[in-house]
C-alpha cells in the first residue's frame, strides 16, 4: 500500500483518537504527548510530528516506538525514562553521527558502509522506522526548501534511507522515498517520464485490475488455482529500467506488471501457457529463471505480452516457495536489485528481520514483535571509520592492529601505534562500532614476530596473521633460524626449561630438523607456547586409556600422594623438594630421605647434586603418574619498573590465570627504580603456568616474569 499525505492526522488529539484503546490508555504515550505540548522542539513543529506519527501508525509499530518519537521532539527528555525507551530516544540522537559524517564526507566512505554503521551504532532497530518516517516527511515538505537543500536531502535518501527501507521490507515507504529522491535530484528526467506516461497512476492501477480479473477467470477455467497481485511501476523504477537497458519508455514491456503465485513448478508452466494463449507474447522477452536460476538462486518465469488495449504487460509466475525465497532468503530481491556481492551472514540476519517486520499488527502483540526486533543484526561485526570517513567492518573483538592490516598490508607492516577517536591506545586494543581509527606508521616495514602469538592478543583475524607470516616467509632462511632460536630460548628460559632437549620435537610438528622447527617458529607457523607444551607432554607420558586433557585449566586441587610413581618398588611417601619445586612436565629424580619418604627434585637441581655426591645409593628413578592433574607450589620472579599499583596488578593477573597466591614478597631497588617481586603460587600444570607468565609479562612496566631458577 502506498502511503499518502491524506493519512496524516490534523491534531495530536485526532492522532490519539486513531490509536487502539490499549494504546490510548498507555500512560507512557499520554506522558510523552503532555511533555511535547508543554515544550516542543523548535525544529520539530506539530505538523511534522503528526506526519511522522501518522506514517508510524500505518506501519503498525509498537507503543514504545511512538513514545520515543514524541520524546525526541521534546525540548527536555527526563533522565528516568525506562531503559528500552531511553535506547530508542538515544538511537535517534546517535543517528545524527551518521548524518554529520555524511555531510562532511559525502559518499567517499561508501554508502554501504554508512548504512552498516548506522545499523551498528543503533542498539534498537525500531529506531530505523522513525528515521525512515522522518526522512519521508522531510521530502514531502521539501517543496519550499532551496534547491540545494532539496538535493542534499534527496541524495542522503538515495544513499541511506531508501536502501534501508528496501532491505527491511518497508515497501510502503521505499517506493515513495525513491520517487521523491528522483524528483529532486533529476527533475527534468522525472518530468519527462511523468509526461510520457499518458495516463495517471490511477489509470494504470485500473488497467492492472482488469488484467487480474481477465487472467484469474481464464486460469479458473483451466482448473488452475492462483493468487494474482498487480505491480504497477513507479517513476523511479521506470527510469532505472530505461537506464539499465538503454532504451526509451516505449521500448519497455514491464511498465505494468502482475505476479502470479501457483502451487508447484508444473503449474508455473501451465499458467504460462494460459498467459500466452490469452495475450500474444513479445518475442525475445521470455526468461526462464526456474530452469536457469540467477546466480543468487532467484527463480521465476518472466514473460512480456501485449495485453488489453494493446498495452504491454509483464507477467511473473512463481510458486509461493520461490516468492518467499526471493523476498526473504539469501537471494532476497533487494540484493539483485542493488547489485554487488553481499555478506551472506549479514543478509541472513536482515532476511530474518524482514520476516518479523511483515507480521500483521492484528496477529502479533507488541511484546512479540519487540522480542524479535531485539536481535542485533550486526552483533558479530564492528564498523570502524578511517580518518577519511571510510567504513570498514571487522569481526567483533578485532584489534586496532587487525584494522591496520585490513586497510592495507603495508599499513599493518609499518604500524607502530594507533589512536581511537584521537587517543593513543595499545595495539591490542579492541575498538567499538563508530570509533575513528588512526594508524601511526613508520617509514619501513618491520612487523614483529610476537604479533602472531595468540597469548599476546595483538592480532585476532586469521587474514592479518597470515599477512605477518607471509612477510617472514620471504626473509632468508638463516635469519628465520636465528629468530626462531631466540624466541624458543627466551620462552624456555622464562618457564625454567632452558636445558630441555629439543631433538624429539621436529617429528611432532611434521618437520625434519631442529632448524626447520626454528624456521617455523620464526615465521609464526609454530608458536613457542606449542613448543613448551610439547616438551611438557614428552616429559609426562600419557598413561594407557587416559583421556585427552581439556584445554580449559582444571580446578585447583590439593596435591595427591598418588601423583608420583616410584619406579621399581611401588608408591612411597613423597614430597616436593622446596629447593627446585618441580611441577608436572619437569624431568624429575628422587632422593630417599630418612623418615620422610622420597624427596622429588628437578633433574639438574644443584641441591640434589650435592646430596647424591654424599650418598649416591639414595638416588631413585621416579616418573609422573597418571594422577598428575593436581596443584603444585612453585615460585615465580617478576621484575618491573616501580609504579603505583604494580603489585596489585600483578596479583590480579595471577588470580585471573586461576592460580592461587600462597605467599608474596617485594624488594625495591630505589637507585634504579626496579621492583623485584617473589610469589609462591599454586598451579595445576605447565599450561597454567605458561598462561600465568604471559598475563603478567603483558602488564605495563613489567620487565620480565619467569619461573625462579633452581638453586
Amino acid at each position: 500500500m502506498q502511503l499518502t499525505q491524506a493519512e496524516t492526522p490534523d491534531s495530536l488529539e485526532s492522532w490519539l483518537a486513531g490509536l487502539g484503546t490499549d494504546r490510548r490508555a498507555d500512560p507512557g504515550v499520554a506522558a510523552a504527548c503532555a511533555a511535547y505540548a508543554e515544550a516542543p522542539r523548535a525544529d520539530y513543529p506539530l505538523p511534522k510530528l503528526l506526519a511522522v506519527l501518522g506514517i508510524l501508525r500505518t506501519l503498525g509499530v509498537d507503543s514504545e516506538t511512538l513514545c520515543a518519537c514524541i520524546w525526541h521532539a521534546c525540548t527536555h527528555v527526563p533522565a528516568q525514562l525506562p531503559p528500552r525507551l531511553r535506547a530508542l530516544v538515544d538511537g535517534q540522537n546517535e543517528a545524527q553521527r551518521v548524518w554529520s559524517l555524511y555531510a562532511e564526507r559525502g559518499t567517499s566512505g561508501g554508502a554501504e558502509g554508512l548504512r552498516r554503521l548506522l545499523l551498528a551504532i543503533i542498539k534498537d532497530l525500531r529506531v530505523v522506522f522513525v528515521l525512515l518516517a522522518e526522512q519521508l516527511v522531510r521530502l514531502r515538505q521539501g517543496a519550499n526548501l532551496p534547491p540545494s537543500e532539496q538535493r542534499a536531502a534527496a541524495q542522503l535518501t538515495a544513499d541511506i534511507h531508501a536502501p534501508l527501507a528496501n532491505r527491511l521490507g518497508v515497501w510502503q515507504i521505499k517506493w515513495e522515498l525513491e520517487d521523491w529522491s528522483f524528483r529532486y535530484l533529476q527533475p527534468e528526467q522525472y518530468k519527462r517520464i511523468a509526461k510520457a506516461l499518458d495516463e495517471r497512476r490511477g489509470d494504470r492501477e485500473r488497467f492492472i485490475e482488469r488484467v487480474q480479473a481477465d487472467l484469474l477467470k481464464e486460469l479458473n477455467t483451466q482448473g488452475i488455482q492462483a493468487d494474482i497481485a498487480g505491480r504497477p511501476k513507479h517513476i523511479y523504477s521506470i527510469w532505472r529500467k530505461m537506464s539499465k537497458k538503454q532504451v526509451d519508455l516505449d521500448q519497455l514491456y514491464d511498465v505494468r506488471a502482475v505476479r502470479v503465485l501457483v502451487q508447484d513448478i508444473p503449474t508455473c508452466y501451465a499458467a504460462l501457457g494460459v498467459v500466452h494463449a490469452l495475450w500474444p507474447p513479445v518475442p525475445g522477452e521470455f526468461d526462464d529463471y526456474i530452469a536457469r536460476p540467477k546466480g543468487n538462486n532467484y527463480r521465476s518465469l518472466h514473460t512480456a505480452v501485449i495485453g488489453p488495449e494493446g498495452k504491454s504487460l509483464e507477467v511473473q509466475i512463481r510458486t509461493q516457495e520461490m516468492h518467499d525465497h526471493a523476498e526473504l532468503g539469501v537471494a532476497a530481491h533487494w540484493r539483485y536489485k542493488e547489485g554487488g556481492a553481499g555478506d551472506a551472514a549479514f543478509e541472513r540476519k536482515i532476511a530474518g528481520l524482514r520476516h518479523m517486520l511483515e507480521a500483521k499488527a492484528d496477529t502479533e502483540s507488541d511484546a512479540a514483535l519487540l522480542a524479535g526486533l531485539q536481535t542485533d543484526v550486526v552483533d558479530d561485526r564492528v564498523y570502524l571509520l578511517t580518518p577519511q570517513g571510510k567504513v570498514l567492518d571487522l569481526p567483533r573483538g578485532a584489534t586496532v592492529l587487525d584494522f591496520a592490516y585490513h586497510v592495507h598490508t603495508e599499513v599493518g607492516h609499518r604500524c607502530r601505534g594507533a589512536k581511537i577517536n584521537g587517543r593513543l591506545v595499545p595495539l591490542e586494543s579492541s575498538p567499538a562500532s563508530g570509533d575513528v581509527i588512526e594508524i601511526v606508521v613508520a617509514k619501513v616495514s618491520e612487523p614483529r614476530r610476537d604479533w602472531v602469538i595468540a597469548a599476546n592478543h595483538y592480532l585476532v583475524t586469521p587474514r592479518a596473521k597470515e599477512k605477518v607470516r607471509a612477510y617472514f616467509r620471504k626473509l632468508d632462511h638463516e635469519r628465520n633460524v636465528v629468530a626462531g632460536r631466540e624466541l624458543v630460548e627466551k620462552e624456555l628460559k622464562r618457564v625454567a626449561m632452558a636445558d630441555a632437549d629439543l631433538s624429539p620435537l621436529p617429528a611432532r610438528f611434521n618437520l625434519k630438523t631442529t632448524d626447520d622447527l626454528y624456521v617455523a617458529i620464526g615465521i609464526g607457523e609454530v608458536t613457542t607456547g606449542q613448543v613448551a607444551r610439547a616438551l611438557h607432554e614428552l616429559a609426562q607420558p600419557k598413561a594407557p586409556g587416559r583421556p585427552e586433557q581439556s584445554a580449559e585449566p582444571p580446578r585447583l586441587k590439593r596435591r595427591d600422594k598418588d601423583a608420583i610413581v616410584i619406579e621399581g618398588i611401588g608408591n612411597l611417601l613423597t614430597q616436593m623438594a622446596r629447593c627446585c619445586q618441580p611441577i608436572p612436565g619437569d624431568p624429575i629424580i628422587g632422593y630417599l630421605t630418612r623418615g620422610k619418604g622420597v624427596s622429588i627434585h628437578r633433574q639438574g637441581c644443584a641441591s640434589f647434586e650435592n646430596l647424591i655426591r654424599r650418598d649416591p645409593d639414595r638416588c631413585m628413578e621416579v616418573a609422573w603418574g597418571h594422577r598428575a592433574e593436581f596443584s603444585y607450589e612453585i615460585e615465580i620472579l617478576v621484575r618491573g619498573y616501580d609504579r603505583k599499583g604494580l603489585l596489585k596488578d600483578v596479583s590480579s593477573a595471577i588470580s585471573a590465570a586461576d592460580a592461587h597466591v600462597i605467599a608474596a614478597s617485594t624488594r625495591l631497588d630505589a637507585d634504579h627504580g626496579i621492583a623485584e617481586m617473589h610469589f609462591a603460587v599454586r598451579v595445576s600444570d605447565f599450561a597454567q603456568l605458561s598462561g600465568l607468565l604471559n598475563k603478567v609479562a603483558g602488564l605495563p612496566n613489567v620487565i620480565e616474569a619467569r619461573r625462579k631458577a633452581q638453586k
